[in-house]
């Protein structure tokens, strides 16, 4: 590139958007949004055009208007003379509901598998290897349908646990009730309940908000404990035990709550043809969760145990020198420097879990899937507003998740001092 004396940079010519190294990337830049945004815009004014030639026009007034179908599990009320909108609402409660609990049992199993793949019993290792390797090797689907065959196939009716001499009995400790319909299991119940808050048509009981309170306070002191130990140490190089303190500060303010309330669990009991007082867990559920818990649970164990593996041998053999016990070591040495390996890949499978939870449909189970992009896009004709919707609606469940995780992991990093 040619110099001109006297000035401090050369005038700008337009070859230079090309040529010059502080301008071609900015060039590229641009000539790439300006492709995209053509050709984004050629897309959508094309399925405007098509939409006009079949009489159609975007719009989304379908969402208010009275769907006309049950929805069997609902965590909000909701009958068939709500609007689509509300059925919408209650698919994307019930995906939600799936994710959590699939995500929590996931993480659950996953840990215990992979730590247990490690595990000097040759035996116990094996059958952890048999576990992960049939199960993410299985597509998902199978998995499902097989699991509902198990349930449906060899799972007693209800009817089945009446008489005094039953051909079924409950399980964990009387209080469960597995069927070939749906799993009956024990419901909350209060002996001196608050009152509630009434939001529309949902009642929330005043323990909800009491008992949330509670732990949010029992969360500050906690952080607050441990910051104080934290300084002791940086002070002294000894950090006092706050273990204690810490349960007392969730135990003690969460069981005189329940005391007060009287808070206690409501065993299901037969009654005619079904199971009353308890909760009836639709089996579309339970199998949904089951499948989506074991197979991303062979996931993450390969996830766990690789973060294992990436930590050095010498961790361990000084904690062993030091006198600690292999739990001890796992627990307090290897799986805190592992979660800088492990988080990352984890957050993938947790997404992969939400999405796959759109296999519900396999099973009758009515997420968003079920609802939106079901037989509400069947009835109203709305295949365009209802695939976008249920598109932006897993995007943003996705990126909720990734924000979350990417945050837990900046805490859990590895900082130098």
């Amino acid at each position: 590139m040619a110099t001109y004396p006297g000035a401090a940079n050369p005038p700008f010519r337009l070859s230079m958007l090309i040529y010059d190294r502080r301008y071609r990337s900015l060039t590229i830049q641009a000539a790439v949004f300006i492709g995209v945004m053509l050709l984004a815009s050629w897309l959508i004014d094309n399925t405007l055009r098509n939409l006009a030639i079949m009489g159609k026009t975007l719009s989304f007034d379908f969402l208010f208007r009275r769907a006309g179908y049950d929805i069997p599990q609902q965590l909000i009320p909701y009958t068939s003379d709500d609007t689509h909108l509300r059925a919408t609402v209650v698919g994307l409660l019930n995906t939600l509901q799936v994710t959590v609990l699939g995500c929590i049992a996931a993480t659950v199993v996953g840990v215990l598998v992979g730590v247990l793949r490690l595990s000097s019993n040759w035996l116990i290792a094996r059958l952890m290897t048999v576990y992960v390797e049939i199960f993410r090797n299985i597509p998902l689907l199978l998995w499902i349908l097989v699991i509902l065959a198990i349930f449906t196939e060899v799972m007693p009716p209800p009817n089945a646990y009446r008489g005094e001499n039953p051909a079924a009995g409950m399980i964990l400790f009387d209080m469960v009730a597995p069927t070939n319909r749906y799993t009956a299991i024990p419901s909350i119940g209060m002996t001196n309940p608050p009152g509630s808050i009434q939001m529309g048509r949902e009642a929330i009981s005043w323990a909800v908000p009491i008992y949330a309170l509670a732990i949010v306070a029992a969360l500050i002191g906690r952080h607050l404990l441990r910051a104080r130990a934290q300084r002791i140490q940086d002070a002294t190089g000894r950090r006092p035990a706050t273990w204690w303190i810490t349960l007392a500060l969730f135990a003690l303010p969460l069981g005189a709550l329940t005391w007060w309330f009287g808070l206690h669990l409501i065993p299901p009991v037969l009654r005619g043809f079904n199971f009353a007082e308890g909760i009836n867990l639709d089996n579309s559920f339970v199998v949904l969760w089951l499948a989506l818990t074991l197979y991303t649970g062979a996931f993450i164990a390969e996830i766990v145990r690789a973060g294992i593996l990436a930590v050095s041998r010498g961790q361990s053999e000084a904690a062993f020198a030091l006198g600690l016990r292999p739990g001890r070591t796992m627990s307090l040495i290897v799986l805190p420097q592992a979660l800088r390996v492990i988080i990352p890949p984890l957050i993938s499978q947790y997404l992969n879990l939400m999405k796959n939870s759109s296999l519900a449909i396999a099973v009758g189970y009515m997420d968003i899937k079920g609802t939106l992009g079901g037989t509400t896009l069947n009835q109203t004709g709305r295949e365009l507003e209802s695939i976008v919707l249920m598109m932006g609606v897993y995007l943003v469940l996705s990126l909720i998740i990734s924000a979350g995780m990417n945050v837990f992991n900046s805490r859990v990093k590895l900082k130098e001092r």
